[in-house]
């Protein structure tokens, strides 16, 4: 389901970033197939300064389809970028990939909050993020942060979604917990 960046990757994943439904939404914007193997090179070497975390989507076949990344690592927190190609909408690769990615990042790393910044006028990407249970809006519970993403030139308005790594490992257990086998009943 998540993999580490690599440019072999780069052709394929390009064609879902290009996609009308896809691209607006995009952080790390490409023009060009060559554009996009220069960016994710610098995401991998971004990733070996420890400046973010980027992984590749893939389907059940392991092909790429989208990539999640955090952005703008500082003080145990960063941004989740995450995009899938238009193909896989609405399949349940979004919840999966967010879940493994948060787990990875939760467990094995120093971070304690991710936030997801989403435009106002993007409802898929609400929705998804809200169908979360570990997912909260967090507007006013960091008015600082919430005023330094709208505060940009693009006019664009953005919501602040929080998750923290206490709310999420709680859910996980909690999940865990009721998805535990049956035991065998034995004769006596």
């Amino acid at each position: 389901m998540l993999k580490k960046r690599e440019l072999a990757d780069c052709g394929a994943l390009f064609e879902y970033l290009i996609d009308p439904a896809v691209f607006p939404y995009v952080r790390q914007k490409a023009g060009t197939v060559d554009e996009f193997m220069f960016i994710t090179k610098q995401t991998i070497e971004q990733e070996e300064r420890q400046e973010l975390i980027s992984r590749t989507i893939t389907d059940e076949w392991g092909q790429p389809i989208g990539t999640i990344t955090l952005f703008d690592i500082k003080d145990g927190t960063g941004f989740l970028g995450t995009w899938i190609g238009k193909p896989y909408f609405g399949k349940g690769y979004n919840q999966k990939a967010k879940d493994g990615f948060f787990t990875e990042v939760f467990t094995t790393t120093a971070i304690h909050t991710i936030f997801m910044r989403i435009r106002q006028d993007n409802i898929r990407s609400q929705k998804a993020a809200l169908k979360l249970p570990y997912v909260r809006l967090a507007n006013q519970l960091y008015p600082d942060v919430y005023t330094e993403i709208n505060r940009n030139e693009n006019g664009q308005r953005y919501d602040l979604y929080e998750v923290s790594k206490d709310r999420y490992l709680a859910y996980k257990q909690q999940r865990e917990c009721f998805m535990l086998p049956e035991p065998e009943l034995r004769e006596a």
